[in-house]
């Protein structure tokens, strides 16, 4: 072999080694980028685990308690001190009741040792020895008592109305009859009284009680009410309510500051033979917390809501759903709740817990500054200059370090996720602080939405779109009442006892909840 097909060997040898070079590394990158998304793919799916795990045994608490708490104690003002445990019922010391007589043999317990409130009624049963006690005499009596329970009692009303004639005739010779006024009701010639109407409609819209098992309860107790019947009735009721339903919406529309949130509701459409429709309770909550409005829609979309917003103006308060950045009204600022981006973060602590544990210790200085406001008692002004000096110092160092930890996280780690659904955020996250009256979160109107859930999860769908509106109309109502510390059934029994179609507007305002002078 000559001199120079050596060197031709030589040097396709080096480029084919170049190329297999190339190959291999691109090959490599591949397997690295394949191997990446792998490892996004599975911490996806632990963490789909781990939220399903929590719904499956119930626990969604999100306390966060830092590793390092002494660290924490100068900024926050915790206590080091630990909170003693909670006393063991079993360690708890029998209490006894007053002796009418200072004898041993006088004593009066409850079978556990608990004292029962005074307020209940009681009913005596006094029981005497079998034997002979005629030549005894009485040194003292012990008394034992226990919780009893007697089951609701449905009966007859009757109504009797006395029909009287005059003796003398008139001048035309024509009887004249005299006789009482029937009852004021709401809804007028119903076979159920308004004691009835609201008992069933509290029990199934309050205590989620479905009017099938309420129907099995009345059998119980020797009546029979159709399920058609039982349905007409708690329709006439929410028809009843119509014009409160309207004048308490027109008395929300005075506050500035709304809570908004939207849950779904299976409903039963004729359009859908083998399925349910999905539709929405978009609802709305006052900054006070004292009043609420469930409006039913058919769907999530945008528009869905300017059927109640097209005549509020002010702040409204959102989860973060996109739909409200896209109202197009321009009389709302829209603003997000910081517990749904903390949320966020703490799901994120298997990802990365050294990322997400500083983050929630700096949202949970922002949230012991908040305490600290409601412990004083400060006003709106002093609020607004504890914020400006504290909150926002904190909210705009987190959210440059946000920024800056983002840079070098891999896009599709939970971490980074929770990062970015912050940072996109961030400005109308920190709103709250350049004020004195917004909450920092949504907190108030999420727990008004588990009625819904809980109500759901028992009668599971509403009947129609029309039945669905009713109910947003009545939870509209009750959950206003108990928001009010109002009894419900007493609330509603008084209200179906008035005759509201014949009353002005301001004798109707006196029967909304937080106008009710009932108890």
């Amino acid at each position: 072999m000559s001199e120079s097909a050596a060197n031709i060997n030589y040097k396709e040898l080096y480029e084919a080694s170049i190329m297999m070079v190339q190959q291999l590394n691109k090959s490599l990158e591949q397997q690295q980028k394949s191997n990446q998304s792998l490892q996004d793919q599975v911490t996806q799916l632990q963490y789909q685990l781990q939220q399903l795990t929590k719904l499956l045994k119930g626990f969604k608490s999100e306390r966060f308690l830092p590793s390092a708490i002494s660290n924490l104690q100068p900024e926050l003002g915790f206590s080091a001190d630990v909170a003693p445990p909670a006393t063991n019922l079993s360690d708890v010391k029998k209490v006894s009741y007053t002796k009418t007589k200072k004898s041993s043999a006088d004593i009066e317990i409850s079978d556990n040792g608990t004292r029962l409130p005074d307020h209940l009624r009681r009913e005596t049963t006094i029981l005497e020895p079998t034997e002979d006690i005629s030549d005894c005499e009485k040194v003292g009596e012990e008394v034992r008592e226990t919780l009893s329970w007697k089951p609701g009692e449905i009966f007859v009303n009757r109504t009797v109305v006395n029909v009287y004639r005059r003796k003398t005739a008139s001048k035309r010779g024509k009887e004249i009859i005299i006789k009482a006024s029937l009852p004021v009701r709401a809804i007028k010639k119903c076979l159920a009284d308004p004691a009835l109407l609201a008992q069933i409609t509290v029990d199934k819209l309050v205590d989620h009680k479905p009017l099938n098992r309420q129907i099995e309860a009345f059998k119980r107790n020797g009546v029979e009410i159709p399920y058609s019947t039982m349905a007409d009735w708690v329709g006439l009721v929410a028809k009843a309510l119509i014009p409160l339903g309207t004048i308490h919406l027109k008395e929300m529309y005075k506050y500035e500051y709304w809570h908004a949130d939207e849950t779904g509701i299976a409903v039963l459409d004729r359009a859908k033979q083998k399925e349910t429709h999905k539709g929405y309770f978009w609802t709305f909550l006052t900054g006070d917390g004292k009043m609420i409005y469930y409006d039913y829609q058919p769907g999530r979309g945008g528009e869905r809501p300017l059927n109640i917003l097209k005549d509020f103006k002010g702040h409204l308060q959102a989860d973060g759903y996109a739909v409200y950045d896209e109202l197009p009204l321009e009389n709302i600022t829209v603003f997000y709740c910081m517990a749904h981006a903390r949320r966020k973060i703490y799901d994120a602590q298997s990802n990365n817990e050294k990322l997400a544990s500083y983050a929630l210790k700096e949202i949970a200085k922002l949230y012991a500054i908040e305490e600290a406001c409601k412990e004083e008692q400060l006003n709106e002004e002093q609020i607004k200059d504890r914020r400006n000096k504290e909150s926002l110092p904190i909210l705009k160092a987190l959210g440059d370090w946000m920024k800056k930890e983002y840079q070098q996280l891999r896009p599709k780690s939970l971490i980074a996720q929770a990062f970015a659904y912050s940072i996109k955020r961030w400005e109308k996250l920190s709103l709250y602080a350049h004020t004195g009256n917004l909450m920092p979160d949504n907190n108030a109107i999420e727990r008004c939405m588990r009625n819904v859930a809980v109500g759901r999860k028992n009668y599971l769908f509403c009947g129609s779109h029309d039945a669905a509106q009713r109910a947003g109309l009545l939870y509209s109502l009750l959950v206003t009442c108990k928001l009010n510390n109002v009894n419900p059934y007493n609330w509603l029994k008084d209200v179906l006892s008035q005759d509201i179609n014949e009353m002005p507007i301001n004798r109707i305002k006196t029967l909304l909840p937080y106008n009710w002078k009932g108890q």
